[in-house]
């Protein structure tokens, strides 16, 4: 039997077969951990590497099947993209490799006054991208690579207007578009619509959210059409989860669905937004998105509306509805008079037809498109950029938030451990984070790139706690305790028991030699070791008298070949490399 649903161009059983197979070929061993089925006719699953789990996705849909076929789907989508690795520097070899991203990716020196390259971009993508023209090439070294000799890695993009390719730096995909505008499909035209539709949910949501649009009830005639979301949303009802069914086009413009569930227990309610060119595809996407990795007991988690328009526009707000749509939303939104009139909408066709259509609507608004087709690993997938209405960060974000920022400290940071600088020196990379703007709550293996596990120090140091090192290292016992106190009460929730009594124990022990009467540590020692324990006692003694230093981290090498977890990510890695290199 053949399962054929709406907006996919092959039955669901052959596409499952298909991307499970290419999975394996690929040496992806891929496993379903979980299953989620709330209510009728809303599935969800998340599937994960087995040899590597950071590498993972979650699929949604009415049935079993298409919630498999979509997981499985997205996972091509963040393969073929290198999403999976976004995050993380892919060490020296790498970067040092005949290519780091695509074998068509160009290469652009950094010019001696750091002025963008001639060749990068185009006109109206340098007005874009640095309106101010004070954008430094330096800046746009990528993460992954972060080899700054080589200089800047740019992607080919088909420039739709005319057809013409445009090298786009990786540095700023990666900053401003993270995953919004990827998809994978059984055809090409299959996956472009998918990924379009996306950009449009999303600067929808964003314009809807940000500006308190309130939005026209679906009619109830018109939900009847769909019998199995129709169950969905009366299942949630009779739970208690009153729904609200949005027409969230504006007008007619926009393909996008918006369905509201408000818990009453805590006062909270959650915004799922969903689009597709089929109204009815649409709305079930919506739907479903409501419950995707979530049990009906997991609707508690959200926020109350809010009567602050100001705050809801914030982009911090803004960004939490990106990351996890449990931002505020207004309670504006569910005005009985509308901004907006129903309009019972229908963009579909063939998927070329489709791709055609949802075109068209980026000319009415003069939005540039970019198009990255890839098919290294023999299934269709893309990468969409509309410059103006996918972007999920701000243009800003590349000179103030640009995630390569700590890549000419990650040598020093990693090699700190067996380090002996003169203490001068470590107190000056104190100041160095301090000029250089650095968030004190930052994870640094988030800064530098790096997957390493979750059972070592390196997982959970911040960079307020590197501080309070930095400071026992450099002799500086006054700055060492403020950063200690810090480290105390924003980052002891991580710790291990082990961690924590070191840090009570090493914020007493400088508070003693802090304090103007002096005492002989050896007359208190025997009460520290009974408190902390002696090797605990020892270990801090070590520490303050600068003997041994930056407590429970360990030396990292340029190929991080020590952390186990970063290799797991890098041998996922080269299986794409070396499809790459095949295709």
């Amino acid at each position: 039997m053949q399962t054929f649903i709406p907006g996919k161009d092959a039955a669901l059983e052959d596409s499952i077969a298909r991307f499970q197979q290419k999975l394996n070929k690929l040496g992806f061993n891929i496993e379903e951990a979980s299953w989620l089925n709330p209510i009728p006719n809303v599935w969800s699953v998340h599937i994960r590497d087995k040899d590597c789990p950071l590498c993972f996705t979650n699929g949604k849909g009415a049935t079993q099947k298409a919630a498999l076929a979509s997981a499985l789907g997205e996972y091509f989508e963040r393969l073929s993209t290198n999403y999976f690795f976004a995050d993380f520097y892919l060490g020296k070899t790498i970067s040092q490799g005949d290519f780091v991203h695509y074998p068509n990716e160009k290469w652009f020196a950094i010019p001696q006054d750091d002025s963008l390259p001639e060749g990068i971009l185009d006109p109206h993508l340098q007005r874009f991208y640095d309106p101010e023209q004070n954008l430094a090439a330096s800046g746009l070294v990528d993460l992954q690579s972060g080899n700054t000799e080589r200089g800047i890695c740019a992607l080919p993009f088909t420039r739709q207007s005319d057809l013409q390719t445009v090298y786009i730096p990786m540095n700023i995909i990666g900053n401003l578009y993270v995953s919004n505008g990827m998809s994978a499909g059984n055809n090409m035209n299959e996956a472009r619509v998918q990924a379009l539709s996306e950009i449009f949910e999303r600067f929808v949501k964003n314009r809807i959210i940000a500006e308190a649009i309130s939005l026209p009830e679906i009619p109830a005639e018109i939900i009847k059409r769909y019998p199995q979301v129709e169950e969905a949303i009366n299942t949630l009802e009779a739970e208690g989860f009153p729904i609200f069914s949005y027409d969230a086009s504006l007008g007619g413009k926009y393909p996008v669905i918006c369905v509201v569930l408000f818990n009453p227990e805590n006062g909270s309610c959650f915004a799922s937004f969903g689009a597709h060119p089929d109204f009815g595809v649409a709305l079930e996407r919506t739907v479903t998105e409501l419950l995707q990795g979530r049990s009906l007991k997991d609707l508690d988690a959200f926020s109350a509306p809010t009567f602050d328009n100001e705050e809801i526009a914030d982009y911090a707000n803004l960004e939490t509805h990106f990351i996890d749509s449990s931002g505020l939303i207004s309670w504006d939104l569910f005005k009985q008079q509308s901004d907006y009139d129903f309009v019972d909408w229908n963009f579909s066709g063939s998927t070329e037809e489709e791709f055609s259509t949802l075109m068209d609507i980026f000319k009415l608004d003069e939005v540039e498109v970019y198009i990255a087709d890839y098919r290294h690993l023999d299934v269709d997938a893309c990468r969409i950029l509309a410059p103006g209405m996918s972007d999920i960060y701000p243009v800003e974000d590349l000179q103030l938030a640009n995630n390569n920022m700590g890549q000419h400290l990650r040598e020093t940071i990693l090699n700190l451990p067996s380090s002996n600088l003169p203490p001068a020196e470590y107190l000056a990379l104190i100041e160095q984070l301090d000029n250089e703007g650095l968030d004190d709550f930052v994870r640094v293996r988030e800064l530098l790139g790096m997957a390493t596990g979750s059972n070592n120090a390196w997982s959970i140091l911040r960079i307020g706690e590197l501080k309070s090192m930095l400071a026992l290292a450099g002799g500086d016992l006054d700055q060492a305790l403020s950063w200690v106190e810090w480290t105390q009460e924003f980052n002891a929730s991580l710790f291990d028991k082990q961690r924590r009594n070191y840090y009570r124990c090493l914020q007493t022990l400088l508070l003693m030699k802090l304090d103007p009467e002096e005492r002989d540590e050896e007359q208190l020692n025997p009460a520290f070791y009974r408190m902390y324990g002696e090797d605990t006692v020892k270990t801090v003694w070590s520490n303050i008298h600068g003997e041994q230093r930056f407590y429970g981290i360990f030396d990292i090498d340029q190929d991080l070949t020590n952390l186990q977890a970063h290799q797991s990510l890098l041998a996922a890695y080269q299986k794409l490399q070396t499809a790459k290199r095949l295709a």
